[in-house]
Order: C-alpha cells, then structure tokens, then sequence
C-alpha cells in the first residue's frame, strides 16, 4: 500500500469542521475554537491560513494575519491583537505577517508539519515582501522549571543557551526566530505557560535585498466589483403557485439581464400565496398553511439560481422546525448551494398573531462574491448580530423586511444604515409594498427599499448607492466596490472596526447550536 501524501495548502471552508475536530484533540486542556470562528479567521485573511492534510485527513493548522509594526511591537495579549480570535484585527496593508496559531495533530509524528508551517510562513512574507514574521510562543515547561531558574527572564535565557529545553520555544529559535521580550497574561488559559508568551521575531532577509516585488498574484477579493438589485415587491391576490412563480422569475430575469450577482426578495413576501384561496383563516392556521410551501419554493429558487445564473436571497418563508415555526431566510446560490438564516428576533407582533419562534444560529455564508450576512428585519435593530457577522468577515448584509407603515420602516432603514457605518459593510434591504386583504397582519405595506453604503469618501454622499420610490414596485440596483470597502476598513476617514478595544470589549455567542 502506498504511504498518503502530506500537503500543505491554504485551508478552505470544507475544512472548518476537520480543523475544529483537530485543535479538540491537539490542545484538549484549551476551549476550542467554535467552527464559526474558524471560519472568520479564513474569511479574514484566506491567504495566511494554512492546513496540512495527510491522505484526506487535516492533520496540522496555521493562523496568520497581517499587521502594522506599531501594533505587533506594542505591549497586548492574545484576544486583543486577533480581535477575540476571529482574525478581524487583520490589516490589509499590514507590513509584518502575525502568528496566532499553528497545531498538530499529536498522532501523527515524523513529517516536521511545524517546521513546514513556518516555511509557508515566510514564503508568504517573501511573497508580499513584508517584513518578517512576529508571534507570541507559549513556553508550556515554565511550570515545572520556574522554581529551578527563579523568573521568566532567567527561564527565556536557558532555553537560549541550550541548557534547558523547551518544547515550542526551543522550536522556533532553531527555526531563525529572535527572542524580543515576553507577556505576561498573553492567554491567562495556556496554564502550563503560566499565562506568559515569549514575544518573537524572523526579519525577511530578501525585504531590502533590491527584488522586484512579484506583481503576478491578483487578489481577487480587492479588485472585483458585485452588483446587487433589491426587489420592491407589490403585493396583491394571485389565482396559484404558478402565477407566483411566473412575477418571481420576472424579476430574477431582470436583475440576471443586468448581469447581477445577487437579487434580494422582502421578508414573508410568500404570504401572496394565501391570497390564492382568499378566506379569512386564524392566523396561526394561515402560518401553519403557509409551511407546506417550503419544499416547493426551494425548488424554484434553486433551479432559478442555477437557471439565471444570480445568487438568490429569497425573502423568507415560514418553516416548521420541530413543533415551533420559525421565520427562515434561503439563501440559494447560483453553483446549486443553498443555505438558511432563521430569524433570531421575531417581532410582538409575529409571536402574537403568528406563534413565531426565533431561531438560534447566525452564521456568514460562504459565496463566489465572498462571504455574506443575512439578517430578517428586526434583527437588524439589534447590532450585535451585524457586529458578530463582520467578525466572520462579512462583507456584505443583505436585510428581507416587512413594515406596514412609515415609522417601522424608519426603525429598520435608520438601523441599517448605522450597520452599514459601524461595520464598514455594505448593506442591501428589500421591502413589500401593496396590500393584502383578508390576510391578518398583512393588510398593509410601507416600503422603500435601498442599497446602502458606509459614509465616507469612496462611497455615495448620502451613504445611499441606489434606492425605490416609496410604495411603487421597482428594482434598485448598485455597483459595489470591494477594493473600496477594504481601504475604508484600513486607511479610512475613520476606522469603526480597526479601532475597537478589544481589550475592553468582545461578542461572544453562548448557544452552542452556532459553534
């Protein structure tokens, strides 16, 4: 039988699950790292994480990011300088490649998957020519030798010189790296380093050896513009599934002529249905009804991503999970993917009328445009959900809403646009308008939908790229430039996410059903 081929490549989202698996088994005294966070630290920075598979298992982890010198020098501890562990804290511009994380699987010894990691490390710093590579390495013998050798210093300074080993730190000096100086409360869980962190240092050798630098990589991310069109969807009675099928494709046709890349649907827009039969029914029984729709609607969506070749958030629908309904969000992507966003907060009004039941997961959605958010309506109101998304590395919030008069859509599109500011992300809504007789909380719509942008230089002067006429059916549609977001993230006016402190302040999610 032939041995398994060891490969170190960039780590993938396919992966998440597997590195989450393996940092469980590599460090069990630690909390692992939920899949969520896994996958932000990808999404944050794709090019400075790395896996190592050994036959079709992943079998060793690499975290980096880039950063500033007057930030990887200055005094800070592990959650302040990786943004609580979620890589956020990355700078496009960054002239020194951070480590925060390198494991291996313990079974599997003999390949030096350290060693290789660290030669990434470095390829990726010749690379981009920056100018070396800074971490903070745990030091896990210092519990049981710090009465021998009597302070940290005197511990750092035998490893030097050989007269004591240690495990890590002996590691990396062998491989070229320099001791700066060490933390102390580093990351308070790493018990056996007592908390501390020996502060490291490797200067690229070929940053000022007169190399040209290599200007045959593009990064796709900072040079691709996405456009979005946000449907005004009018409500009124239709006489079957198939005539609703038909005003949905009409506008999935639209947006896909103007070579969209995704198309947002209103919250609940598919309660048009129950106009079919038009009776007035108990609002529970009407929701309930409603249910067994889902199966046919994700088969419409899907084929007509597929079909039209656009990225589809479909509105959302309700959903029976269990014996509750929840109010869901499908994401149907244009490779035949699709995904669910439930919605976390439902309004007084749907628990009333509806018995509507929030879900419990938020999570960034993996697309061909870069990772996305979806949040329904009243969700965006509350802003640690836009803010936990970001973490993740999205880039874009796309917001289905259903209001029924001004001052609720005021609450809705004036949260929005603060989203869109506070997270230097863009921010696309789509609202019904019309009316729907006979329907309990149904009745009537105020909408104005609209793509919004952060406020600063690059974007729109009002913060708006493109929006309806209040109350008439339409599309909005709206250039969006990546490049633009990722200097305002790095080099704006102001720098909302670069200059949180997070040595104050962090989300956290507590339900395990997200990790």
């Amino acid at each position: 039988m032939s041995q398994p081929k060891l490969v170190i490549r960039n780590a993938k989202h396919s992966d998440v699950t597997a590195i989450h698996e393996l940092v469980k088994k590599a460090y069990p005294h630690f909390p692992p790292y939920p899949e969520t966070m896994i996958q932000a630290q990808i999404n944050n920075y794709p090019y400075g994480h790395f896996v190592a598979t050994l036959g079709d298992r992943v079998v060793g982890y690499c975290a980096s990011i880039r950063l500033s010198e007057a930030r990887v020098f200055a005094p800070h501890n592990w959650r302040e300088i990786t943004g609580n562990g979620y890589g956020s804290t990355h700078e496009v511009n960054g002239d020194w490649l951070y480590g925060y994380e390198v494991c291996v699987d313990p079974d599997v010894r003999g390949y030096r998957i350290g060693q290789r990691f660290y030669n990434e490390r470095k390829k990726l710093c010749k690379y981009y020519r920056l100018k070396g590579i800074v971490f903070a390495g745990r030091i896990p013998n210092i519990k049981k030798r710090l009465k021998q050798v009597g302070t940290v210093e005197k511990y750092i300074e035998a490893v030097q010189k050989k007269k004591i080993r240690d495990p890590v730190l002996s590691f990396q000096l062998r491989n070229g790296f320099e001791v700066l100086g060490y933390f102390e409360d580093y990351l308070p869980a790493d018990r056996a380093s007592l908390g501390y962190a020996v502060h490291l240092i490797w200067k690229n050798p070929s940053r000022d050896s007169g190399m040209a630098p290599d200007q045959s990589h593009i990064d796709q991310l900072r040079s691709s513009t996405v456009r979005i069109g946000v449907v005004q969807y009018r409500q009124r009675r239709i006489e079957s599934f198939k005539e609703f099928k038909q005003l949905v494709e009409y506008f999935v046709d639209v947006v896909a002529d103007y070579r969209g890349d995704f198309i947002v649907f209103p919250e609940l827009f598919s309660l048009q249905l129950l106009s079919v039969e038009n009776e007035k029914i108990k609002p529970d029984e009407s929701i309930l009804r409603m249910t067994e729709y889902e199966k046919d609607l994700n088969e419409m969506f899907s084929k007509l991503a597929v079909k039209y070749n656009i990225n589809i958030i479909g509105g959302s629908h309700p959903k029976k999970v269990k014996d509750a309904v929840q109010n869901v969000c499908g994401i149907y992507l244009r490779d035949g993917s699709m995904y669910e966003q439930p919605k976390i907060h439902p309004t007084p009004n749907e628990k009333y009328w509806w018995n509507i039941e929030g879900g419990n997961k938020v999570r960034v959605i993996p697309t061909d445009c870069g990772p996305i958010g979806v949040l329904i309506c009243y969700d965006c109101e509350f802003p640690e959900l836009p803010r936990y998304l970001a973490d993740q590395g999205a880039k874009f919030l796309f917001i289905p809403y259903l209001t029924d008069e001004r001052q609720s859509y005021l609450r809705v599109r004036y949260c929005a646009q603060s989203r869109a500011v506070e997270n230097q992300m863009y921010v696309a809504m789509a609202g019904s308008c019309g009316n729907l007789p006979n329907v309990n909380n149904m009745d009537i719509h105020y909408a104005q939908s609209a793509i919004l942008t952060p406020c600063d230089f690059p974007f729109a002067r009002d913060g708006i790229a493109a929006d309806t006429t209040p109350n008439a059916e339409a599309v909005a549609v709206a250039d969006l430039r990546i490049d633009d977001l990722v200097e305002a993230r790095n080099a704006g006016t102001v720098q909302n996410l670069k200059d949180r402190r997070h040595d104050l302040y962090s989300i956290k999610w507590h339900s395990k059903a997200n990790q």
